[in-house]
């Protein structure tokens, strides 16, 4: 069905919902309390005037300024909440009699009233989109008062469902793809900045470049993530040849290496619903299809945490080995820039690619977790560490971020699923022998 006419339709259903129940008259001369039209919502009128009220309470929400929004939360949280006294008798029963239906009610009354009052909002035409809008302010909100994570705790639960797997589609995105959404593109590119629109070019247009979107039914033409893809005949070992605006391009066919360099989220209010996992993995799998001669497909990723990470260690090393010039080297500020001979320069290089196999093989936060998040994200997919790449991103928040180092992640796909469960249930990450191979021996 042509989005636009569904969008029209439930505006039409929505409209006539107005009319049901009067709804001027309704209102009244002044709007009615926004708590007051959650109240209503929530009261369980017919579908039509369903939407119509929400609708109404989210045309209210919008209107709010500021330190109306965090009103508007607190409500949310002092006033929505479970049903005490539904829920205590709930208990009671459970306590009295723990069978099927008991347990059944009392997930039911345990339930905060504001779920319910999100999925109402969802019938109103744009919910959708208003309610990802409304948790982008809800995080801003959570920043001055924390204790409303349990608002962000109910949304999460929502929009898991709401945005899963099944409700995605997957498209490609090239030369020919309409404006509005390429325009999105260069505005939501969060890895490796795009300067305009002959930039945008060069990375769909070409025989050898492919760029793949999720987008949900309900936000019609915003992608929710999307993933750049360079067509190699080997794994590259910096971004600037991967975007080297006068690079030869390689025919389609030729290609053995399918790179995964830059995988963008697009909406902040979906910030921890997973799209990535399964977006890699169907672009591999479709891309295979097409081109059957790739049988390589890796990722030339940044590395955000290291540097950080690094001028820690230059104070304390700990278990490391370190020469004094060693740790003056480590405290070097990220991003400087600086003139090395080449034997220094060498010297640095290897430090950098040490330190960097310390980082991601061995060294973990206080819960025992690998500590970059973008390795997080590929090891838990089941990708494996393949390789260092010292000098990889020499651009200002590459220095600044990792010293320029990036890393390649492989995902072999017959071996996807053993290193997830390695990397899952153990902590451990699977890495190649050259990887290895760079580890310092620790102090004895």
């Amino acid at each position: 069905m042509d989005m636009a006419f569904l969008g029209e339709l439930l505006t039409s259903v929505a409209d006539r919902g107005r009319a049901l129940i009067g709804f001027e008259r309704f209102l009244g001369s002044r709007s009615r309390p926004i708590d007051k039209l959650c109240e209503d919502l929530l009261s369980g009128r017919g579908e039509a005037s369903g939407m119509a009220l929400a609708q109404a309470v989210l045309e209210a929400w919008q209107g709010l300024d500021k330190p109306g929004r965090l009103a508007f939360f607190n409500m949310l949280q002092e006033r929505f909440g479970p049903d005490h006294d539904r829920l205590d008798a709930a208990i009671e029963a459970y306590r009295a009699k723990p069978d099927a239906a008991t347990i059944s009610a009392l997930h039911l009354a345990a339930e905060p009233r504001r779920q319910e009052l999100l999925r109402r909002l969802n019938l109103a035409p744009e919910g959708t989109h208003v309610l990802v809008r409304m948790r982008e302010a809800l995080f801003e909100a959570m920043a001055a008062e924390p204790e409303l994570k349990g608002i962000d705790d109910d949304f999460r639960h929502l929009f898991g469902s709401w945005f899963n797997r099944g409700f995605l589609v997957l498209r490609r995105i090239d030369w020919r793809t309409p404006a509005n959404v390429l325009e999105k593109i260069i505005r939501y590119e969060a890895v490796h900045e795009i300067q305009g629109w002959d930039d945008l070019r060069r990375r769909l247009e070409p025989a050898d470049r492919r760029c793949f979107a999720f987008f949900h039914p309900q936000l019609v033409d915003d992608p929710l993530i999307f993933v750049e893809v360079a067509l190699t005949g080997d794994i590259p070992r910096s971004i600037g040849e991967v975007l080297e605006p006068e690079r030869a391009i390689l025919p389609a066919q030729q290609a053995t290496t399918a790179v995964f360099y830059s995988i963008s989220n697009c909406q902040e209010g979906l910030r921890g619903i997973s799209f990535g996992n399964f977006l890699i993995k169907q672009v591999a799998e479709d891309l295979k299809r097409e081109l059957p001669g790739l049988d390589t497909f890796v990722t030339l990723s940044p590395v955000p945490g290291f540097a950080r990470w690094l001028a820690d260690i230059a104070k304390e090393p700990g278990d490391l080995v370190l020469t004094n010039e060693e740790r003056s080297e480590m405290a070097r500020p990220a991003g400087e820039t600086i003139s090395l001979d080449d034997a220094t320069k060498a010297r640095r290089d290897k430090l950098l690619g040490q330190m960097m196999a310390q980082y991601m093989l061995q060294a973990r936060t206080a819960s025992g977790r690998v500590i970059d998040p973008v390795a997080r994200f590929h090891l838990g997919n089941g990708a494996r560490l393949e390789r260092i790449n010292v000098g990889g991103n020499l651009s200002a928040r590459g220095l600044r971020e990792s010293h320029g180092v990036m890393v390649n992640y492989r995902y072999d796909l017959d071996d996807i699923e053993t290193n997830h469960e390695a990397f899952a249930t153990r902590n451990t990450v699977v890495a190649s022998s050259g990887v290895r191979k760079l580890l310092r021996p620790a102090a004895s």
